[in-house]
């Protein structure tokens, strides 16, 4: 079901609300959380189409928030609210509203979300594409538990970890760090099965992407070792390599769907490591909504402290030979920290 609503206010959308949730026969509420979407009209059929997709897992009251500024100084101080409400097969498993704020209203956004937010339920804010610098101090961010922004989006993924990390309070998340649980997941996994201590590590992948940044920065800073950033053609991560005493651990995945795990004196073994979509990764991060501490400490990391090599490079600091202790040996971690933190 559907219902437009023209130059309107947030009363008469709680109304239309209630309507609506009567006349489709379900006039209870069963939403478990609200998710506000702060989008443009480019990307809000795809970002509102991934919402809708994970509530069927999280039950919400989707709003998205689509600012439309005016290019004429004089129709730029009409302030008008146009909205469109979806309930039922039409909004997944929870009903949704699509707030249009023209004029002098899009700076005042808040006034308008506010009173559509379910009572005593927490609140995410997701932006898929230009995030503020600091989400907790914007006006929309301020009013949630959760807000989680997306590095992969922005012109300089790796100008926005920074930012990301200056300005990082308690409930930010990113989903550039939600794209490599599973890949965090197998590697404290093959560390739990070959208990040796890592040396060095290479991450492998595409140029410019904060994934592969934050895989690096996760494993130097849970293991304390040197960890060599070296480019691919992709897609996406491509290719992980520990070196321990015992041998090199590589988890490789070449095509973007299936990969292949390789540890000394075990056969190779091939594991399902597909791209997820976007709606997978927005149900993964609204299954929490407290302070992600792991996720915290490796965005602080630092990219810069990472070492770099072009495509094609060796890795600087290849595994020494089983029994044989390198002359200037870092000082390696037991592979426990990296379980530990494995678990989001």
């Amino acid at each position: 079901m559907k219902i437009d609503l023209t130059e309107t206010t947030s009363s008469k959308i709680n109304q239309a609300l209630i309507s609506a949730r009567r006349a489709v026969g379900a006039p209870a509420i069963g939403m478990v959380l609200t998710l506000v979407i702060v989008t443009d009209e480019e990307n809000a059929y795809d970002a509102l189409k991934a919402a809708s997709d994970s509530s069927r897992e999280h039950p919400s009251r989707i709003i998205a928030v689509i600012k439309r500024l005016s290019r004429s100084p004089r129709t730029r101080r009409d302030a008008r609210l146009d909205a469109e409400i979806r309930v039922g097969s039409d909004s997944g498993s929870g009903e949704t509203v699509v707030l249009r704020l023209h004029g002098e209203l899009a700076n005042h956004a808040q006034s308008v979300v506010l009173p559509l937010l379910l009572p005593d339920a927490p609140v995410v804010v997701w932006w898929p594409q230009d995030s503020p610098a600091d989400p907790a101090k914007d006006a929309l961010g301020a009013l949630a538990q959760r807000r989680i922004t997306d590095t992969y989006s922005a012109e300089h993924p790796l100008d926005e970890l920074g930012v990301r990390a200056d300005t990082y309070r308690p409930g930010d998340t990113d989903l550039a760090w939600t794209r490599i649980t599973p890949w965090r997941s197998m590697l404290a996994a093959a560390l739990d099965q070959q208990p040796a201590e890592v040396v060095s590590a290479t991450v492998e992948g595409e140029s410019d992407n904060p994934s592969c940044e934050l895989l690096a920065m996760w494993l130097a800073d849970r293991l304390g070792v040197p960890v060599e950033r070296t480019t691919s053609g992709g897609p996406g991560l491509t290719a992980v390599r520990m070196a321990t005493r015992n041998g090199d651990i590589v988890l490789d995945r070449a095509d973007g769907s299936l990969a292949t795990l390789c540890m000394a004196g075990q056969p190779d073994r091939a594991v399902a490591l597909k791209r997820r979509e976007t709606a997978e990764l927005l149900a993964e991060e609204l299954r929490r909504l407290d302070p992600d501490n792991i996720y915290e400490s490796t965005v602080k990391f630092g990219v810069d402290r990472l070492e770099k090599a072009g495509p094609g490079e060796p890795a600087k600091a290849p595994a020494p030979a089983a029994g044989k202790a390198p002359d200037k040996a870092p000082a390696a971690k037991k592979a426990a920290p990296a379980k530990k933190a494995a678990a989001k």
